[in-house]
């Protein structure tokens, strides 16, 4: 199972700062009224592409162009924020950047990534049929496949939490939202690399508990449909290594409704003035559901992107939960 020293995440620091900023974290006093709690915010919305991703896709990539020289391109699947990281760190090395999304994705992530120099493919119904097509196609054209789990991808994902934990490194817990698990996995292996006692929540959608079920049940449990306009979190399919790292390394998973995502996000707009997507709302939806439980505790919570859809967010602020 891939660990990390606190060598690793000052080296992986120290690359990543290269191409980016260290993103913020504040404790702002009206979310902090409303949450009962200290609350620290990590601000990855405040990144060069508004999603914690783009750590991950500056590592990979220096990896990549290091231990497999004779690749000219990449080929990856994506709901919008892993893309734009493995478009924007690809092109810049001059390598081509295929990337598949599902029919019906975000209109305005698919345009960031385009912005990014990313081909982007529409192809399948939701991110599990667009990986495996880009998966196929990878192979079909001597593209080296970006999964959308890697120890390389962990290891860049990873310095947000350094950042966080060594600004913050009393936290009693922090939330983080699950996807296919490289920000859950890389906040872990930060804490344990730091020999820290904070608990790492995990948040899921009710609508794509993968996660969620895999830990309950002891092994990898798909499910049907991934249905939630958090779509940095609908995943049908778990990934058995982020499994093997957060199943240990969690304390608890939580899963939260769309409707508890649209006012966690009014609840960060009105409270920071910050743009949230639902992924990125998730984990503040967890803090408000154990709110009791967090009285008078210092918590941390991962606002993993800003990147939603201008109608959806206008639904948002007008009081309603978007539909998917």
């Amino acid at each position: 199972m891939f660990t990390m020293t606190k060598s690793d995440l000052e080296a992986a620091a120290a690359l990543v700062h290269r191409h980016m900023a260290p993103t913020p974290q504040y404790s702002w006093p009206l979310l902090n009224e409303s949450t009962g709690c200290e609350t620290w915010v990590k601000h990855e919305n405040h990144g060069p592409t508004g999603a914690f991703k783009v750590r991950g896709g500056i590592t990979f990539m220096d990896w990549l162009v290091r231990t497999h020289p004779e690749y000219k391109g990449i080929c990856t699947a994506t709901r919008g924020n892993h893309g734009q990281s493995q478009a924007r760190a690809a092109t810049a090395l001059g390598l081509r950047a295929l990337v598949y999304v599902p029919r019906g994705n975000s209109v305005e992530k698919n345009a960031a990534m385009q912005a990014f120099g990313a081909e982007l493919v529409e192809f399948g119904d939701d991110f599990d049929e667009a990986k495996v097509e880009a998966f196929r196609v990878a192979e079909e054209q001597g593209l080296f496949i970006v999964p959308p789990f890697h120890d390389e991808l962990v290891r860049g994902v990873a310095t947000y939490a350094f950042e966080l934990f060594s600004e913050a490194p009393d936290l009693d817990v922090v939330y983080v939202p699950i996807g296919c698990g490289s920000g859950i996995c890389g906040t872990i292996l930060a804490r344990d690399a730091l020999g820290l006692k904070t608990e790492v929540v995990g948040v899921v959608s009710d609508q794509a508990q993968t996660a969620k079920l895999s830990v309950e049940a002891g092994r990898l449990v798909e499910t049907n449909s991934a249905r939630t306009f958090a779509d940095g979190m609908a995943v049908r399919v778990p990934v058995q290594e982020a499994y093997d790292i957060y199943s240990k390394g969690a304390a608890r998973f939580l899963a939260v409704s769309d409707d508890e995502v649209a006012d966690a996000m009014r609840l960060y707009y009105t409270a920071t003035h910050n743009m949230s997507e639902g992924a990125g709302a998730a984990p503040l939806a967890g803090l408000m559901q154990e709110r009791n439980a967090m009285s008078g505790k210092k918590v941390g919570v991962i606002l993993c992107g800003g990147n939603v859809d201008t109608g959806w967010f206008k639904t948002v602020l007008e009081g309603g939960t978007p539909t998917v």
